[in-house]
């Protein structure tokens, strides 16, 4: 039987002091002991139930990362002040000066500049490679290879990782594999398809707003102690804890999270194959034509769909801007960066989002200049979206 991520936080019990149907915020940074004892036990990591210091934990930040941890089926989670957060940490957490990394190429243009431009200074080496080619990824790990990273969905180009065959890759070699599951929440576990470590970008579709910024990092009980040990872990000494305000506001989103991938899901189709019949160039894995769609449905959970994210191409990025210009002025959604709002956003990837990545490297990874990113929104009448669409694109003669 297919995990289910939503029935998972559902019957988590978190019930709010004095009766509160939410938990309430813990709003300190600090926390009393009743004894010099209890306060020296916690220090050292040896004293249950007890709060240090926010951030180290905060009772309010718990209550998200345990539901996190619900929602990917791993023992546990943590949650960071944004998803770059994550990606840095838990990676830093693995890895030492001379270690190496195997990475897709495809990733999030900030993860790619971390790992292509920031970890060198680190003397940590990263071998880039195409996702969906096992045997590179296999051929690229070095006795020094500590993590496999790869994105379930990537970004931009939507291609689908394989995370049971790259878990055996990973254990073959002793080396943990590391996913980047923000495209794809409650739709792919991760962890359950054998991953050691998931991160999120809370940002994107978990909180759903737009509103904040945030990260997430589940794994086992043990890597989480260890990058919040206070001696030696990467988390706690680097700090970028969140606000408990903010993972208040974002557990009381993950609620509705189900709801909002099924809608987007359901949106995103809707365009895709619409546009497929108008004879555009698109990219969306629940088509049929797109590369990873039964990879997608041999890994994915029933019931959530195929994601909230569509890639067209427009052959140049000067009819990749007018026709994003054309749809924010025409009421279709925003220009802007970043996904899994309410309303659609839409971006041209290799100028914004992926523009960290050198152009010889998206020529060779195959991005298109005039790929368009879409980000579907919640919209309640998407045939109106969808010819909205359509005459800005007849407007400007590319149909």
């Amino acid at each position: 039987m297919k995990f289910d991520p939503a029935k998972a936080i559902q019957r988590l019990e978190q019930f709010g002091e004095f009766g509160g149907v939410n938990p309430s915020i813990t709003d300190s940074s600090t926390f009393t002991f009743l004894g010099t004892e209890t306060m020296e036990g916690t220090f050292h990591g040896e004293t249950q139930g007890c709060f240090l210091y926010s951030r180290h934990w905060n009772p309010t930040n718990k209550y998200l990362s345990d539901a996190l941890a619900a929602m990917e089926g791993t023992e546990a989670g943590w949650v960071t002040a944004s998803g770059m957060a994550a990606i840095t940490n838990a990676i830093l957490q693995l890895c030492n000066s001379g270690d190496h990394l195997v990475s897709s190429v495809t990733t999030y243009g900030g993860t790619f500049a971390f790992l292509k431009n920031y970890l060198p200074k680190f003397n940590i080496s990263v071998t880039f490679v195409d996702p969906t080619d096992l045997e590179a990824i296999e051929n690229a790990i070095q006795p020094n290879t500590k993590v496999i990273y790869t994105e379930t969905m990537t970004n931009p180009l939507l291609q689908i990782s394989d995370i049971p065959a790259m878990a055996d890759i990973a254990n073959k070699h002793g080396v943990k594999l590391m996913v980047d599951n923000t495209f794809t929440p409650m739709i792919v576990a991760p962890f359950k398809l054998g991953a050691h470590i998931v991160v999120y970008s809370m940002t994107k579709f978990i909180n759903g707003k737009n509103d904040c910024v945030a990260g997430a990092i589940c794994a086992s009980q043990e890597f989480i102690e260890a990058l919040i040990d206070v001696n030696n872990g990467t988390s706690m000494l680097l700090g970028p804890v969140l606000d408990p305000m903010r993972s208040s506001s974002i557990l009381k989103n993950l609620n509705t999270l189900h709801i909002r991938m099924k809608q987007h899901s359901s949106n995103a189709m809707y365009l895709a194959e619409k546009f497929t019949e108008i004879g555009l160039k698109v990219s969306y894995p629940g088509l049929k034509s797109h590369r990873g769609h039964e990879l997608l449905n041999k890994i994915m959970n029933p019931k959530f769909g195929y994601g909230g994210l569509i890639a067209i191409d427009l052959k140049t990025s000067v009819m990749a801007n007018k026709l994003m210009e054309m749809m924010q002025d025409k009421g279709v959604g925003y220009l802007a960066v970043s996904l899994g709002y309410f309303r659609t956003l839409f971006s041209n990837s290799g100028k914004s989002t992926s523009s960290e990545v050198p152009e010889d490297v998206q020529k060779g990874m195959g991005l298109s200049e005039g790929l368009v990113r879409f980000s579907v929104g919640l919209d309640n009448d998407i045939e109106d979206t969808y010819q909205t669409i359509k005459s800005c694109l007849k407007e400007l003669k590319f149909i």
